[in-house]
């Protein structure tokens, strides 16, 4: 385009909803790369022992497990996604603080499970509301917006560093706290979705609805199996790497690789390759390069061979990431949107990655880097499914 067609159309870009859009994502990742890093060890040093530490961990993923659909339900029964979505961050910021008044184990439980059903469908319902928006302005994608909130993750997880550095863990709940909340204001500048007719009570009825849908159902069946695979190499592969001789700032590199090349393909290669890719070649092309990658990681721990197959991150988890939004787009009635975020959330993705990650353990350390033998599996079995998975080009 010439100089004046793109002033043009980066003036569209910047006067929509894609700025609003971006401090969503932004305050919201960045709120959980804030936090998350560190959050065991305040925990730690707030009274708790290892064994009660893992049990508040764990409750909080059951309650986000949990609250997570049902959040989704009231965003759909009441056609009020973006007042759901800015309550919710709101109540995740104020919860927050409540962490620093909270010493032994059952007030920081209370506290962890409160704190988890607030940000239990956060990211589900900012997804809907941006595809919603992406689609219907047609300024930015929403690999766009995706691509931000991974960035500010890794900022807010570098910031966390220098911040405990200097004030101490309680610095992270300040920070995470006020990150939630400027999510909250962040939500009343997006768009609400178009207001639809009144529909009667989903209930049941709608989960039900979706998982009839046999594109749908299949897709959180190929986003269990290949992104849920990333959780061995989430728990793992660091010790791996560890045990290989492989020193911790060879590790950090090749760590953020991986995240730089996730926001390479939400932002630019994603777009591109969806706009000359059907939703079921996008999902095999996922599927066929995460077996070839932790089929890498299964033999070898050469740095020059795992610095390339680093790379392949974006392809693995974006890029599917990308594919399953748009096919939540187009096969997906819009009375049922915010539910079937959450459903993806949860199903495709949670209890995929909770179960994966136990069982990762024990694989590992019965196998070692073998484990990952069985990840490359799981993908394989992904290719047959994502064959059926049917979307057009748009």
């Amino acid at each position: 385009m010439d100089a004046r067609t793109g002033a043009k159309f980066w003036s569209s870009v910047l006067t929509g909803s894609f700025p609003a859009f971006v401090l969503l994502q932004g305050s919201l990742y960045a709120a959980y790369g804030t936090e998350s890093p560190f959050l065991p060890s305040f925990l730690g040093e707030r009274g708790l022992s290892a064994g009660e530490i893992g049990a508040v961990l764990a409750a909080g993923t059951l309650m986000r497990l949990a609250a997570g659909p049902v959040a989704g339900h009231l965003a759909d029964r009441y056609d009020a996604t973006r007042a759901v979505l800015g309550f919710a961050a709101a109540a995740a910021g104020v919860i927050s603080f409540a962490y620093l008044a909270g010493y032994g184990f059952w007030p920081l439980m209370l506290v962890s499970v409160l704190h988890a059903s607030a940000i239990a469908a956060l990211a589900p319902l900012s997804d809907a509301l941006a595809l919603t928006a992406a689609e219907r302005e047609g300024t930015f994608s929403y690999g766009w917006v995706r691509g931000a909130g991974s960035a500010a993750f890794v900022l807010g997880t570098l910031a966390s560093g220098l911040l405990v550095a200097r004030a101490g863990l309680a610095s992270i709940i300040v920070s995470s706290g006020v990150l939630f909340l400027a999510m909250a204001v962040a939500t009343s500048r997006v768009p609400a979705a178009h207001p639809r007719e009144q529909q009667a009570s989903l209930g049941l009825g709608g989960i039900r609805a979706l998982l009839a849908l046999g594109p749908f159902r299949r897709m959180l069946v190929v986003a269990a199996l290949v992104i849920g695979s990333h959780a061995l190499n989430d728990g793992f592969a660091v010790i791996l790497w560890r045990e290989a001789g492989i020193s911790p700032s060879t590790i950090s590199l090749l760590w953020s690789e991986s995240v730089t090349s996730e926001v390479f393909v939400f932002v630019l290669a994603g777009p591109w390759l969806l706009s000359r890719l059907t939703t079921a070649q996008a999902a095999m092309l996922a599927a066929g390069v995460g077996a070839l990658r932790w089929t890498v990681l299964a033999s070898t721990a050469s740095v020059p061979v795992l610095a390339i197959v680093q790379l392949t991150h974006g392809l693995t988890f974006a890029l599917l990431h990308l594919a399953n939004m748009r096919l939540i787009a187009s096969v997906v009635p819009e009375r049922l949107a915010a539910t079937a975020q959450t459903l993806y959330g949860t199903l495709g993705l949670g209890v995929a990655s909770a179960v994966l990650t136990s069982l990762g353990g024990l694989l590992y350390g019965r196998l070692g880097a073998g484990a990952f033998w069985v990840m490359a599996g799981l993908c394989a079995l992904a290719l047959p499914l994502a064959v059926g998975l049917r979307n057009g080009r748009t």
